[in-house]
C-alpha cells in the first residue's frame, strides 16, 4: 500500500515567495514535489475564490506566501490585505467540510530560499497526518 501524498497548490506573490522558490531551485536545494506554485503579482491579490477553486479541484493543502509585513510589500499593503483574507478563509472552511489546517500563510522572502523548502516539507508531513481531504468536491 502506497503512503498518500498530499497535492499542494502555493500561490505566491512575484516578488518575494515566488523569488524564493525561483532561488531554491537555481540552489539546486530539493522540497517536496507536492507542491505546485501558482504566481500571482501581489499576496493581496489573492482571491479567497482562488483557495476555494484549489481545494474543489483536488488540492489537498494551499499554501500562501508573500512578503514580510508590514514593510516588504511593493504595492505597500498587499501583505496585510492577505492577512485579513488568510483569517476570514480559515473561519469559512469548516463550513465547507475543510479542515482550516489545510490552509497556511506563510512571509518569505526573496532571500529564504531554505525558509520555503523548511515550510513545504512540514506542510507536507502536516498533510500526510490530516489525510486526504473528503469535502465535497
Amino acid at each position: 500500500m502506497s503512503e498518500f501524498e498530499p497535492k499542494i497548490v502555493g500561490i505566491f506573490c512575484n516578488w518575494c515567495s515566488y523569488m524564493a522558490a525561483n532561488l531554491a531551485g537555481t540552489a539546486r536545494m530539493k522540497y517536496p514535489p507536492n507542491l505546485r506554485v501558482v504566481r500571482v503579482m501581489c499576496s493581496g491579490r489573492i482571491d479567497p475564490q482562488f483557495v476555494f477553486y484549489a481545494f474543489k479541484n483536488g488540492a489537498d493543502g494551499v499554501l500562501l506566501a508573500g512578503c514580510h509585513p508590514p514593510t516588504d510589500c511593493h504595492y505597500i499593503e498587499g501583505n496585510v490585505k492577505c492577512l485579513r483574507r488568510y483569517r476570514l478563509l480559515r473561519k469559512l472552511l469548516p463550513q465547507f467540510g475543510i479542515e482550516p489546517e489545510r490552509l497556511r500563510l506563510e512571509w518569505i522572502s526573496a532571500s529564504e530560499a531554505d525558509k520555503l523548502k523548511r515550510v513545504a516539507e512540514e506542510f507536507v508531513e502536516e498533510l500526510r497526518k490530516l489525510g486526504p481531504l473528503e469535502a465535497k468536491r
